[in-house]
C-alpha cells in the first residue's frame, strides 16, 4: 500500500489557495523605509595632554565626539605645559618649560602613532608660556610662541621649523591673532618697572609696527573673527582694553572696558559669542569669594547699516550703540580659571578651580547667555576614593578644574574638563547639563581643546 505523499506548495500557491478560500480579505502592504534616528554627530575630536610624571613622556590622548571612545594615546615631550591646534583642528602643538616644540597631524587620530609626532627644540633659555596658531594673510609662520626668558617671540610654520624670533620687550606671555587678520598683537606683562604692553606683529613680515599701552598684568586675550577689535584682559587693572586693530591703535569710542556697567575682580580669560555680540570675560576674584563671570555687548556697525549709520565703514567699522556695555555680571564658584562659549550663543561654561588648601573642591558652572544666571552648577570632588578608577562618583567632576572646552552638537553638545590634580577628563552633554563620563588620561590633566566648537 501506496503510503501518503506530501504535496508540497511555493509560497506564491499557498497564498492564492488561503485567499481564495477566505474570501475578499484586507491584504496588507509592506514597504521598506530607511531607518529612523538621531541626526549623525559631526566627526570631531577632544584632544587631552597629560603628564604621568615630571621625567616621563607626555601622552595625547584623543577622544571620539560622537561616542567618547579613546582612539589612540601617542606619547609627546616630556612634562608637557600647553597644547594647541591650528585653525581648522588639522595640526597640533605642544610644549613643555624646557624649550621642546612638538608638531602632530591631528586630523585622523585613529592611525596616528608617536613615531608620527615631530620634535624640535626652541632657543635655549626661552621659558616659552603659550602658543597660539593663527593664519594671518601673506604670512608663512602660523605659531606663535613666546618666549620671555628671551624677551622675543618665536613665529614657526605650521611644520614647526623656525621662521624667525621677534624680539619683544617687557615679559610677552600671550600672542592674539584672527585668521586672515592683518596683524596680531603680542602682550607683555612687563617687570614690575616697566609698562605693560601689546606689540602689533604686521601681517606679511611679522615686523613690531607699535606698542600700545595696557592696563597692569595683562594676561589674555582675543580677538573677534573679523579681525577688527582685540581683547585684553588686564587682571591687575580690572579692566579690559579694546584695540582698534585697522587703526592699529587704542578704541577711540571705547578704550577701556567696562564703558558702562561694572567688571568682576581681577579677569583671567575670555571668550567671544559671536551669534550674539558679546564678549564673556572671566573675573577670578580673590580665591576666597566666588568669582564672576561678565557679559559685556560689544556691537559693531557692519555692511547692512551705513543708511542708518553714516560713519559705517565695513573696512574699519565704527562702534555701535551699546558697545562695551556690561550686561550682566555672574557671580560662579570659587577661583574660576577658564570660561568656554557654546557658539550658539545658549550658554557658557566655567571651570572653578576651588581652593585645594583650605579644602574648597571645585566645579562646573553653567551660565545662561539669554538670562544672565547660573542654570547648572556641576560639583566637583578630589578625594583618593570619589576619583578611583572605579568611577565611584559617575555625577561629578574630578579633582579641581583647570582646563574647559564646549563644543556644540545634535542631540547634544559637549564639555571637556581637565583638571591638573587628576587623570580623569570629565565629559559633560549640554542637553542636561550632567556628567556624561569619564576618560583616563593615564597622567595628571595638563590642557583640553577640540578640533571644532
Amino acid at each position: 500500500m501506496l503510503g501518503r505523499r506530501p504535496i508540497l506548495m511555493g509560497s506564491a500557491a499557498a497564498l492564492s489557495l488561503m485567499a481564495a478560500g477566505c474570501g475578499n480579505q484586507y491584504r496588507p502592504v509592506v514597504s521598506a523605509i530607511n531607518p529612523v534616528g538621531p541626526a549623525t554627530q559631526p566627526t570631531k575630536y577632544a584632544i587631552a595632554i597629560s603628564a604621568p610624571s615630571p621625567t616621563a613622556a607626555g601622552l595625547l590622548t584623543f577622544v571620539d565626539f560622537s561616542g567618547d571612545t579613546v582612539l589612540t594615546t601617542p606619547q609627546v615631550l616630556a612634562n608637557p605645559t600647553y597644547l594647541a591646534l591650528a585653525p581648522g583642528g588639522g595640526q597640533g602643538f605642544v610644549i613643555n618649560s624646557a624649550g621642546s616644540f612638538n608638531e602632530f597631524p591631528s586630523g585622523n587620530p585613529s592611525t596616528l602613532i608617536s613615531s608620527q609626532i615631530s620634535q624640535s627644540t626652541l632657543s635655549a633659555g626661552s621659558l616659552p608660556v603659550s602658543i597660539t596658531s593663527v593664519a594671518m594673510s601673506g604670512t608663512s609662520a602660523s605659531v606663535f610662541v613666546p618666549e620671555p626668558g628671551l624677551s622675543q617671540v618665536a613665529a614657526l610654520t605650521s611644520a614647526g621649523s623656525l621662521d624667525q624670533n621677534i624680539g619683544i620687550p617687557n615679559n610677552p606671555v600671550y600672542v592674539v591673532g584672527a585668521n586672515a587678520g592683518r596683524r596680531a598683537y603680542v602682550i607683555s606683562e612687563g617687570d614690575g618697572v616697566t609698562a605693560s604692553t601689546v606689540s602689533s606683529l604686521e601681517s606679511g613680515n611679522l615686523a613690531v609696527s607699535a606698542t600700545i599701552p595696557v592696563g597692569i598684568n595683562p594676561v589674555y586675550g582675543v580677538m573677534t573673527s573679523d579681525g577688527n577689535r582685540a581683547f585684553i584682559l588686564n587682571k591687575g587693572s580690572g579692566t579690559v582694553n579694546v584695540i582698534n586693530v585697522p587703526n592699529n591703535g587704542p578704541d577711540l569710542a571705547s578704550p577701556v572696558i567696562p564703558a558702562t556697567g561694572t567688571l568682576g575682580v581681577g579677569p583671567v580669560w575670555a571668550d567671544l559669542s559671536p551669534a550674539t555680540n558679546q564678549l564673556v570675560v572671566l573675573n577670578q576674584g580673590d580665591g576666597v569669594h566666588p568669582g564672576t563671570l561678565s557679559i559685556i555687548n560689544i556691537p559693531l556697525c557692519n555692511a547692512a547699516s551705513p543708511a542708518t549709520n553714516p560713519n559705517c565703514d565695513p573696512n574699519n567699522p565704527v562702534d555701535a550703540v551699546g558697545f562695551g556695555t556690561v550686561l550682566a555680571t555672574v557671580p560662579v564658584g570659587i577661583n574660576p580659571v577658564m570660561v568656554s562659549v557654546l557658539q550658539d550663543g545658549t550658554k557658557a561654561y566655567v571651570a572653578n578651580q576651588g581652593n585645594a588648601a583650605a579644602g574648597v573642591e571645585g566645579s562646573v558652572s553653567v551660565v545662561n547667555l539669554a538670562s544672565g544666571l547660573v542654570s547648572a552648577t556641576i560639583q566637583g570632588i578630589s578625594t583618593t576614593s570619589g576619583t578611583a578608577d572605579t568611577n565611584t562618583s559617575p555625577t561629578m567632576v574630578y579633582g579641581h578644574p583647570t582646563t574647559i572646552v564646549a563644543t556644540t552638537g545634535t542631540p547634544t553638545g559637549k564639555v571637556y574638563v581637565t583638571s591638573s590634580d587628576n587623570k580623569f577628563l570629565t565629559v559633560i552633554e549640554t542637553d542636561t547639563d550632567t556628567v556624561d563620563t569619564h576618560v583616563n588620561l593615564q597622567g595628571l590633566g595638563v590642557r583640553v581643546v577640540v578640533t571644532a566648537q
